[in-house]
Parts: structure tokens; sequence; C-alpha cells
């Protein structure tokens, strides 16, 4: 399936980039406005499309059609139809880059994506984006299936003007609505040396950005005072001047290590 573009937004929203054919955005340059990206982070949700008001900001349309329609649909081999995938819990919207909309206040919502129920709203929430500013907002709780409903939330992205050529820059975002305040560590398992990237982060909370030295480190999130893991992501790369979010999504009751709702946490690039 060859993927060809993001679904327009409302008039005044820019993307950050146009999407190429196989559907990953190129980045060109900044553009005036406020900048805002999406994760789906709701236990169990379904796959979700944002909106901000009434105008779509993460979709894609795809120009084969699976299965093929009878009469087969033109749509199919020239404008695109759009696909029904959305974005699946884990995932970021728009691969994981900022859209960029016109400043001011929002209505956002995540809607379904599938056909059954395409288009309810199962995530809202009202903010205020200021032009010149970065931020993140998650689907998160636990998803509802009798009444179709999560929570949502919205954190600035105060990322650092000046690129360190020297350091990564790291921040802890608490998506897990049943968690406690959560302290983020990152250990080099090359040198051994252990660092606090996060302390006491609450449920919908964001650390601030802090400095780190470039290498690849196993993050572990635990309980303040706590010497039990809760979540290990290993081997995670963060690179010098480079700018991540590490999320941590899931419910904390459950102690599988392979269950798609287990404490799960993710590294995201912000720049």
């Amino acid at each position: 399936m060859t993927r060809i573009r993001l679904i327009p937004a409302l008039l005044g929203i820019a993307m950050l980039a146009a999407c190429s054919k196989d559907g990953v955005q190129q980045i060109s340059g900044p553009t005036a406005g406020a900048y805002i990206k999406f994760y789906n982070f709701g236990v169990n949700a379904p796959s979700v499309n944002f909106y901000a008001n009434d105008a779509k900001v993460t979709a894609i349309s795809s120009t084969s059609c699976s299965p093929p329609s009878t009469p087969p649909n033109p749509a199919c081999v020239t404008s695109g139809v759009e696909s029904t995938l959305g974005t699946a819990y884990g995932a970021v919207g728009n691969g994981g880059l900022y859209s960029s909309i016109a400043p001011g206040q929002y209505t956002f919502a995540g809607k379904i994506s599938a056909v059954t129920d395409n288009g309810l709203a199962v995530a809202k929430l009202s903010s205020t984006l200021d032009a010149g500013k970065y931020y993140s907002l998650y689907t998160s709780g636990f998803y509802d299936a009798t009444a179709k409903t999560m929570d949502a939330f919205v954190v600035e992205d105060p990322i650092p003007p000046d690129i360190d050529f020297t350091k990564s820059n790291v921040r802890f975002v608490n998506a897990s609505a049943n968690s406690n305040p959560v302290t983020l560590y990152a250990k080099n398992p090359g040198t051994g040396d252990s660092l606090v990237i996060a302390s006491s982060i609450a449920y919908k909370n964001a650390s601030a950005f802090v400095p780190v030295p470039g290498a690849v480190y196993d993050l572990t999130a635990r309980y303040s005072g706590s010497n039990t893991a809760l979540s290990v992501a290993t081997a995670v790369s963060l690179s010098n001047a480079r700018v991540y979010t590490v999320s941590l999504r899931g419910d904390m009751t459950v102690t599988s290590t392979t269950a798609a709702n287990r404490p799960i946490l993710t590294a995201t690039a912000n720049r």
C-alpha cells in the first residue's frame, strides 16, 4: 500500500512538512503557528484520528483499496481513500512529527477511525495553544468500551532553544492513570553510570528537559523510594543534539511481560 498524504486540516493549519509518497514527512523548515503532536495512550483504546475543532489533523489516504470494491472506486487510484487504521494504541500520530496549527483555543478530539463507529469522539478536551510553542496531546486513562470514552491531557514541550551538540535532552511524561508518582532512571550499561531523568512525576504531568550524555541507555521507571522496576526499556539510543520525551503508559496492575496493556516506556524524538 502506497501512502500519499496527510488528510487536510482546518483553514489556517499548515503541516510542518508534506508527506512523501511513502508516507514519511519531510521537514523543510519551521512554519508560523503553534506545534502539537498526538499520542494515543489510553489503555485498550481503539485506533483514532485526531481533530482540532472540526478539522482532521492526523490521518492518511492510500492509492490502494483493500479489499477491492465492486464497482471499483476511482479514488483508489487517483486522489486516494482514507485508511481506517488511524493512530493505534501506543502510537504517535503523523509518524511522531509535530503538526503546525494557528494559535488559539481548540476543542481537540480523538475519533474512531474504524468503519464501525467511524468518527465517534472517544476523547475530548479543550486547550489554548500559544504561537511558537510546542505541545503534546495524550489520550490516556482506561478506554471504557461501553461508554466509549477515555481521558486526555495536554502538556507543553519546552524544547531547549539551543542545540547542544555534546548532549541529548530528555524529559519524562507520566500517562499511566493508575500509577503513583514515578521516577525515571537511565543507566549506561557500557559504563555502569546511572542518572535520574525525572523524580516523582504524577499522572498527566511532565518533567523538565535535562541534558544527558549521548549514549545507549537502559531506562527504568520506579515509584519514588522503591527499588522495584515498574517498566524497563533496554538499549534506548539517546543521541547528542537531539531532544526526547520518554512516556509511561499502561495498567500498573498488569504483571505480564507481553500484554499490550502492561506498563510500557516509549521514547519519542521531539527534535
